[in-house]
């Protein structure tokens, strides 16, 4: 059950951390990344179950496909851009530009977009790369957010390493 101190119906440990996940009734309504070492919860619902099974399943397999009922919410923008993301296949990566020129929109919106997506893995705004590197993820671009997209990235074997990041090469230059 969510309280005003505990807004999540799970808190699921995955290899980099732990998910917050946050259901109603009949949809999965968020996915939110938490420190790691914040405590495990059990799912308090049939869906949060289900949700954290099928999340589970993901982890230990990505080819694994979801299978959940979504309340996103979100602008008109969002949902067009939250859309084709969820058809970038696993192992492979788009540029916001892409997405952008499909959708006549601008990389920026695109990025701002991807930032706001709800359910993070789910709908996997992680494999949207900016054209010079991985760009930024969660509306962070770097630290552990940036951490966490390199990881969900190596996970799929969407070869990384050909993706570089601002802070590896400005790294490299001092």
């Amino acid at each position: 059950m969510r309280t005003m101190n505990n807004p999540y119906q799970a808190r699921l440990v995955v290899p980099f951390g732990v998910l917050g996940i946050r259901c109603e009734a009949d949809a999965l309504t968020g996915i939110e990344f938490l420190a790691p070492g914040t405590a495990p919860q059990a799912p308090a619902s049939a869906l949060a179950q289900v949700v954290c099974e099928q999340l589970a399943a993901y982890f230990a397999d990505p080819d694994d496909q979801f299978d959940l009922p979504l309340r996103l919410g979100g602008t008109a923008h969002q949902n067009n851009v939250w859309r084709p993301m969820r058809a970038i296949p696993r192992g492979q990566v788009r540029q916001y530009g892409e997405l952008a020129r499909e959708l006549g929109s601008s990389p920026r919106a695109v990025g701002q977009a991807c930032g706001n997506n709800p359910v993070p893995v789910v709908i996997p705004c992680h494999r949207v790369v900016s054209k010079s590197g991985m760009g930024g993820f969660n509306h962070h671009s770097g630290g552990y957010a940036l951490d966490v997209k390199r990881w969900l990235l190596a996970h799929e074997a969407a070869i990384p390493s050909s993706i570089p990041d601002r802070q590896a090469r400005a790294g490299k230059k001092g």
